[in-house]
């Protein structure tokens, strides 16, 4: 539900401008709205569902979400629709930031836990995909308003399951005293960093308004860690920050998913302003990767960590995501569907089929249960901060580019697919690096080899000898 909202959004804008006397640039904070309070409250969401309990946080945004929904299918302004998308944010950052916790703790044993997480994967894809055919449905059918109706009977479904499928946990409590403080700190920080990110594709990254925004929420960023060092009781002890695997995984991700969204984002303008594919005709053109990921994370993607470890399952998707990107910038003005864009889709679901599982595992393997809620706002944070600025600037390397092509005298067609194909160049650099960084960071550590203290009187032992036995 939560990523759908986010594309069945998009396709219905026009409608949306339309009705209700939108400018083009109030119009992006329809999107924009929802992702500031979305990214900058995971943290603290996460660290509640620690306190509180997850199942009741999880339950309490399903509540606060859903009821969003329905304000923002009665909007009557522009303010009014705003307004509720903000508190659609909020109400998705309780959700997302517990998920990953609920998991782990859910399923311990790692067979159970590679399954749950390929599911959770596959609904995050699929979500994406559905969103672009159920909104293009929705708005030429009914209107733009049934976008954001559609999610009242999904939540109170969900709802219901959660109370009776959920186990309920008991949080640790807020008996001691509440980071009050740290969490407006983090909180006002991370979205003033998304609001930064956002508007750097309007008024451009150079620009007063983007590097003020950004200064100040980096001075406050520094102020939480300092806050966090030297109090008692924080709401992120950065002890958290000594989890290797969360760390380390999470950089890996942001290269990745900044190739993932770049695709999803930019793949769907090149269909539907080159190809002139219609909404639900866009929405097709992606089952390849929705379906790929379907398959893999029905148990595929598990065996395969057991049988070749996640360290080789992770670099194997990021290649073919990286691959499946390259064949994207391959795209002209007259590419047929097949065999290029379907079999890029297909690579890049087969990337994020085999990659994201790992990383979400090795994410999350060496965060203690008591700090699980803590590590799933962090992952998802580190996940929409990266998804934001990777998107803000393949979108701009995009533009910059087309802009220079225009100026050369290059026809606007081709112009706009040059854009395309710079960024998705980049995009599969980055998750080049992805690759170089996860070989660097998340391999296994070998143990040392026990010291050997001879006893008096033994025998020399060659030091040759020595390493053999230790080997």
């Amino acid at each position: 539900m939560i990523v759908l909202d986010v594309t069945i959004v998009n396709v219905a804008l026009p409608s949306i401008q339309h009705d209700l006397g939108f400018s083009q640039a109030n119009l992006t904070w329809v999107v924009n709205a929802f992702l500031v309070t979305f990214g900058s409250l995971l943290l603290l969401a996460g660290r509640l569902g620690d306190l509180l309990g997850r199942r009741r946080v999880f339950l309490a945004g399903l509540v606060v979400f859903t009821l969003a929904s329905l304000l923002c299918g009665v909007a009557p302004s522009q303010g009014a629709l705003i307004a509720a998308r903000l508190l659609q944010g909020v109400g998705a950052a309780a959700q997302a930031s517990v998920i990953l916790a609920i998991i782990v703790t859910e399923f311990p044993e790692a067979a159970e836990r590679a399954r749950a997480m390929g599911a959770y994967v596959f609904v995050s894809v699929a979500g994406g995909s559905l969103g672009l055919l159920a909104g293009g449905l929705l708005t030429e059918a009914l209107s733009w308003h049934w976008v954001f109706f559609v999610n009242l009977p999904v939540g109170i479904a969900t709802f219901a399951a959660g109370r009776a499928i959920m186990r309920a946990d008991r949080g640790r409590g807020l008996e001691h005293r509440v980071d009050w403080l740290g969490s407006l700190l983090v909180t006002v920080s991370l979205a003033g960093a998304i609001y930064a990110i956002v508007e750097a594709t309007t008024h451009g990254w150079a620009s007063p308004h983007v590097l003020g925004v950004g200064v100040l929420a980096a001075v406050l960023m520094a102020a939480f860690v300092a806050l966090e060092a030297r109090i008692e009781h924080p709401i992120m002890p950065l002890r958290i920050l000594r989890s290797r695997g969360l760390v380390n995984a999470s950089l890996v991700r942001g290269l990745l998913v900044t190739g993932m969204y770049s695709t999803f984002f930019l793949g769907t303008l090149y269909l539907e302003h080159v190809r002139h594919y219609s909404a639900l005709q866009t929405g097709a053109a992606f089952l390849p990767w929705t379906l790929t990921v379907a398959v893999l994370s029905q148990g595929v993607t598990a065996r395969l960590v057991t049988r070749f470890g996640a360290l080789r399952v992770l670099t194997a998707g990021m290649a073919s995501a990286a691959a499946g990107l390259l064949l994207f910038a391959t795209v002209g003005p007259d590419t047929a569907y097949f065999p290029t864009v379907f079999f890029a889709c297909f690579l890049i679901g087969m990337g994020i089929g085999n990659a994201f599982m790992p990383l979400l595992t090795l994410a999350m393997a060496d965060v203690p249960a008591a700090d699980a809620g803590l590590g799933s706002g962090i992952t998802n944070v580190s996940q929409q901060i990266s998804g934001a600025l990777g998107l803000a600037v393949l979108s701009t390397i995009a533009t910059e580019h087309t802009k220079s092509l225009l100026a050369d005298g290059q026809a606007p067609a081709g112009a706009l697919i040059g854009g395309y194909q710079v960024a998705f160049i980049t995009g599969a650099v980055a998750i080049g690096a992805g690759i170089l960084l996860a070989q660097r960071l998340l391999r296994p550590r070998k143990p040392r080899p026990p010291m050997r203290v001879a006893r008096p009187g033994a025998a020399h032992v060659p030091a040759l000898a020595m390493e053999e036995q230790a080997a």
